[in-house]
């Protein structure tokens, strides 16, 4: 995009949102660990590793039953009110505090991704998806969403309800310069869309694209080292239920789960896409030292849910509870909206595109 008053905007948020998170480290810590455990544990269960445990092999099946759908969604979000995080937050230097706004963006938002095929989600390629949709919502309504559907990548956000989450002002469609007018239908709210062609395009020119994907051989690898790890570090257990739902419960030492996988994923460091850098051994001094758990909840064989406490990998969670919830059902709509606005590969990457990096970026 051409050097204008608009990209200085763009950066500008960037900056802004940058600087409301990069001082809240155990948070971002806690985020990052409950993410990497959660996946790990599922799709390590998923893939066969704990055959020999009764309450693995459920969730295997579980696991396996969501790719013989041909209609998926997950919604992600935190199940916790504001005061919460700001216990979790502590006491903070001045001006460094967990801003109320944050804390309410955080523990309001939910993030659903929904996915629709011709055929069995396991046995999907890229040609026999309908659609995928990803929509970001607050408590007051839909904040963003976009729809990858057959040529076209289609997204609307409604600027005003992000500026007001996030605790500070947006750029308006009455800021742009003449030269930016292509983003004018974003700044209003209105579906806009770009042809993948383009994004592809631009995606093969931006830098370290050379490498930018994992191909099959690469991924088996990648899933090979973890599934030993995972099969040594963590235990599944069954916990009952009642009304056709089950909870099962897999947990496993953080900081031993991380290293341990580390060390089968730093030989592989090369084949990885360019850019990708995997933490050091210093680094990996501030994990949690802690246990870990992720409930599994099954109704009838299904899985319904997936949740991890992320306040017990604080230093000292007050008695907080934090829980990360992770929700699967039948998929959102993912048609292609009509008068969508055509806009160039470039303008796609605009001010306020939550997709684009500026406002998921901050973590």
């Amino acid at each position: 995009m051409k050097e204008t008053v608009i990209t200085t905007t763009r950066e500008s948020l960037a900056i802004r949102m940058s600087s409301a998170t990069r001082n809240r480290p155990a948070m971002r810590k806690a985020l990052t660990a409950a993410a990497c455990t959660t996946a790990l544990l599922a799709g390590v269960a998923a893939c066969g590793t704990v055959e020999n445990l009764t309450a693995g092999q459920k969730v295997d099946r579980a696991f396996e039953g969501l790719g013989e759908k041909k209609s998926l969604a997950f919604e992600l979000g935190l199940d916790a009110k504001p005061s919460a995080l700001t216990k979790l937050a502590g006491e903070a230097e001045p001006g460094e505090e967990l801003p109320p706004e944050l804390a309410e963006l955080f523990t309001g938002v939910r993030v659903k991704v929904s996915v629709e095929s011709r055929k069995p989600l396991a046995d999907s390629g890229e040609k026999d998806l309908v659609g995928t949709g990803v929509t970001i919502s607050g408590p007051d309504g839909v904040l963003a969403e976009y729809r990858l559907v057959g040529d076209y990548t289609y997204y609307r956000a409604d600027m005003k309800a992000l500026g007001e989450a996030m605790g500070f002002p947006l750029p308006t469609a009455e800021e742009l310069p003449e030269s930016e007018k292509d983003l004018k239908k974003v700044l209003e709210g209105e579906w806009v869309k770009v042809d993948n062609s383009d994004l592809d395009r631009a995606a093969k020119d931006a830098p370290g694209s050379e490498k930018g994907e994992i191909d099959t051989k690469t991924q088996q690898k990648l899933l090979d080292a973890v599934r030993g790890v995972v099969a040594r570090e963590v235990t599944f257990s069954d916990k009952g239920g009642s009304d056709g739902v089950e909870r099962i419960v897999a947990k496993a030492s953080f900081r031993d789960l991380l290293i341990g996988v580390l060390d089968k994923l730093r030989p592989l460091a090369d084949d990885l896409p360019a850019g990708t850098e995997l933490p050091t051994d210093e680094d990996l001094k501030d994990a949690p030292d802690k246990k870990i758990a992720v409930n599994f909840s099954l109704k009838n064989g299904d899985l319904t849910r997936v949740s991890v406490d992320l306040a017990a990998l604080a230093d000292d969670p007050k008695g907080a509870r934090l829980p990360l919830v992770v929700t699967f059902g039948e998929a959102g709509d993912v048609s292609a909206p009509s008068g969508a606005t055509e806009v160039p590969a470039d303008g796609f990457g605009g001010p306020g595109n939550p997709f684009a990096g500026g406002m998921l970026g901050g973590f």
